[in-house]
């Protein structure tokens, strides 16, 4: 990620400043530096801070999410994971960006050889911290499922102060604040929804609180279940509990799609008997969402935008 030197200029006028930023689980500060470039400390979901450059030359980044944001900024990361890329992102599975492990696993070798100069990593590869930040300075960006909007609005401006973006972030987060409240007036009156995963044919629910909950949680769509689910797993269920609770809505990501694996093409919730004689699959609310964006991607400014828009179009 080159930048032009006017670019690095405006970082260093702006490193000049003291800002703060300041949200529920985190903050960033832009300090004045003695040397060449001004600097960022942010606190992250580790519990702990990390120095990193404004404007950081070379980005590596294990965390779709956060990709998506980066590339919804401008900004191009110089190293990314190996993962089925959905469409929107899909230039990054070109061999131009450094690949630096998958999504769950980092390839230690490959990011000391390349030299980062910001690590960024997330839940999937929160475990790698201290090895990471061994190699260059590493943020975790993990969104809190339990305050998923708050928390992803959060990291998103710690990104927009890195990397001199603030004022696109606030543009952005508000044209997504603007699409979630017209969802909600909508979503009151469209009935219970159910949201369910497939994988390999088994089934499992997920309910508020969950890391589908932002149907519930943000978008006020009223839950026809209560669905007990811990992290980032959900309560196996069976045809037969879908039919007895009987959503309005049900909406189900595939997981086989996601992760690009051979049982992508059949869907057990789709075509089973059981699921067509609900209300949902009576009155064609059956939404298939998107399961990259859902599964893989999650919490980035332009793939929150596109999920939240999902949902409107289910209650409209």
């Amino acid at each position: 990620m080159k930048k032009k030197l006017s670019s690095y200029l405006g970082a260093l006028a702006a490193g000049a400043a003291l800002l703060t930023m300041t949200a529920c689980g985190g903050s960033a500060t832009a300090t004045p530096a003695s040397g060449a470039a001004s600097s960022i400390t942010v606190e992250h979901a580790q519990g702990s801070t990390a120095n990193v450059p404004v404007n950081p030359e070379k980005v590596f980044t294990f965390d779709l999410g956060v990709l998506d944001t980066l590339d919804a900024l401008g900004v191009e990361p110089a190293g990314v994971p190996e993962a089925s890329y959905p469409e929107s992102l899909s230039k990054y599975a070109d061999a131009k960006y450094e690949k630096i492990g998958s999504l769950k696993e980092p390839n230690f070798e490959a990011v000391s050889a390349g030299a980062p100069d910001l690590i960024i990593i997330s839940g999937r590869t929160a475990g790698a911290y201290e090895e990471l930040s061994k190699i260059a300075p590493t943020i975790d960006l993990s969104i809190d499922a339990k305050n998923p909007m708050e928390s992803f609005k959060d990291q998103t401006k710690k990104l927009g102060t890195i990397f001199n973006k603030a004022a696109d972030v606030d543009a952005k987060l508000a044209a997504v604040d603007a699409t979630i409240a017209e969802t909600k007036t909508k979503a009151t009156d469209a009935g219970k929804g159910l949201i369910v995963l497939t994988s390999g044919g088994e089934v499992t629910a997920y309910g508020a609180g969950s890391r589908f909950g932002i149907i519930h949680d943000v978008l006020g769509v009223p839950t026809a279940a209560d669905v007990k689910s811990e992290g980032s797993h959900g309560e196996s269920v069976s045809f037969e509990y879908i039919k007895q609770v009987n959503p309005d809505l049900l909406y189900v990501i595939n997981r086989d799609t996601a992760i690009g694996a051979e049982a992508a093409a059949a869907n057990p919730v789709l075509d089973n008997e059981l699921i067509q004689s609900t209300n949902a699959a009576k009155n064609n609310k059956v939404i298939s969402l998107d399961p990259a964006a859902w599964y893989i991607v999650g919490y980035g400014l332009n793939n929150v935008q596109a999920m939240v828009k999902a949902v409107a179009d289910s209650v409209a």
